[in-house]
Protein backbone atom coordinates (compact mmCIF):
# COMPACT_ATOMS: atom_id res chain seq x y z
CA UNK A 1 0.00 0.00 0.00
CA UNK A 2 1.21 3.49 -1.00
CA UNK A 3 2.75 5.49 2.15
CA UNK A 4 3.65 8.38 1.01
CA UNK A 5 1.77 11.02 -0.93
CA UNK A 6 3.43 11.27 -4.05
CA UNK A 7 2.70 7.20 -4.07
CA UNK A 8 -0.74 7.79 -3.50
CA UNK A 9 -0.85 9.99 -6.30
CA UNK A 10 0.75 7.62 -8.43
CA UNK A 11 -1.49 4.87 -7.15
CA UNK A 12 -4.79 7.04 -8.66
CA UNK A 13 -3.01 8.51 -11.95
CA UNK A 14 -2.35 4.59 -12.83
CA UNK A 15 -6.05 3.17 -11.93
CA UNK A 16 -7.12 6.15 -13.99
CA UNK A 17 -5.36 5.40 -16.60
CA UNK A 18 -5.90 1.78 -16.50
CA UNK A 19 -8.78 2.26 -17.01
CA UNK A 20 -8.84 4.38 -19.91
CA UNK A 21 -6.21 2.28 -21.61
CA UNK A 22 -8.76 -0.60 -21.15
CA UNK A 23 -11.55 1.27 -22.69
CA UNK A 24 -9.24 2.17 -25.42
CA UNK A 25 -8.42 -1.52 -25.70
CA UNK A 26 -11.89 -2.85 -26.00
CA UNK A 27 -12.84 0.05 -28.58
CA UNK A 28 -10.16 -0.83 -30.94
CA UNK A 29 -11.23 -4.42 -30.39
CA UNK A 30 -14.67 -4.17 -31.41
CA UNK A 31 -13.57 -2.13 -34.59
CA UNK A 32 -11.69 -5.60 -35.60
CA UNK A 33 -14.64 -7.51 -34.70
CA UNK A 34 -17.31 -5.91 -36.79
CA UNK A 35 -14.68 -6.87 -39.99
CA UNK A 36 -14.19 -10.06 -39.01
CA UNK A 37 -18.14 -10.43 -38.23
CA UNK A 38 -18.42 -8.70 -42.11
CA UNK A 39 -15.80 -11.39 -43.22
CA UNK A 40 -17.63 -14.04 -41.76
CA UNK A 41 -20.98 -13.15 -43.17
CA UNK A 42 -19.10 -13.51 -47.10
CA UNK A 43 -19.99 -9.43 -47.15
CA UNK A 44 -16.74 -8.74 -49.17
CA UNK A 45 -18.00 -4.76 -49.49
CA UNK A 46 -19.24 -4.23 -45.79
CA UNK A 47 -15.74 -5.82 -45.12
CA UNK A 48 -14.06 -3.43 -46.78
CA UNK A 49 -16.05 -0.21 -45.36
CA UNK A 50 -15.58 -1.65 -41.33
CA UNK A 51 -11.96 -2.08 -42.46
CA UNK A 52 -11.68 1.53 -43.90
CA UNK A 53 -13.37 2.70 -40.52
CA UNK A 54 -10.70 0.36 -38.58
CA UNK A 55 -7.48 0.95 -39.80
CA UNK A 56 -7.47 4.95 -38.21
CA UNK A 57 -8.86 3.36 -34.79
CA UNK A 58 -5.55 0.78 -34.83
CA UNK A 59 -2.95 2.84 -36.16
CA UNK A 60 -3.89 5.55 -33.26
CA UNK A 61 -3.88 2.84 -30.53
CA UNK A 62 -0.13 2.76 -31.66
CA UNK A 63 0.72 5.80 -31.25
CA UNK A 64 -1.01 6.00 -27.61
CA UNK A 65 1.17 2.72 -27.08
CA UNK A 66 -2.08 0.43 -26.42
CA UNK A 67 -1.18 -2.27 -29.30
CA UNK A 68 2.05 -2.72 -30.26
CA UNK A 69 3.68 -1.65 -33.73
CA UNK A 70 4.33 -5.17 -35.51
CA UNK A 71 0.69 -6.38 -33.47
CA UNK A 72 -1.45 -3.91 -35.60
CA UNK A 73 0.51 -4.10 -39.30
CA UNK A 74 -0.30 -7.98 -39.07
CA UNK A 75 -3.51 -7.62 -37.32
CA UNK A 76 -4.28 -5.46 -40.22
CA UNK A 77 -2.75 -7.53 -42.86
CA UNK A 78 -4.34 -10.46 -41.95
CA UNK A 79 -7.42 -8.81 -42.01
CA UNK A 80 -6.69 -6.89 -45.75
CA UNK A 81 -5.68 -10.51 -46.95
CA UNK A 82 -8.96 -12.01 -45.45
CA UNK A 83 -11.32 -9.94 -47.31
CA UNK A 84 -9.33 -9.98 -50.80
CA UNK A 85 -9.48 -13.80 -50.67
CA UNK A 86 -13.03 -12.91 -49.84
CA UNK A 87 -13.47 -10.85 -53.15
CA UNK A 88 -11.72 -13.71 -55.41
CA UNK A 89 -14.14 -16.30 -53.98
CA UNK A 90 -17.17 -14.05 -54.82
Amino acid sequence: MANTPQAKKRARQNEQNRKHNASLRSMARTYIKKVKSQIAAGNADGAQEAFTKAQPIIDSMVNKGIFAKNQAARTKSRLNSKIKGLRQAS
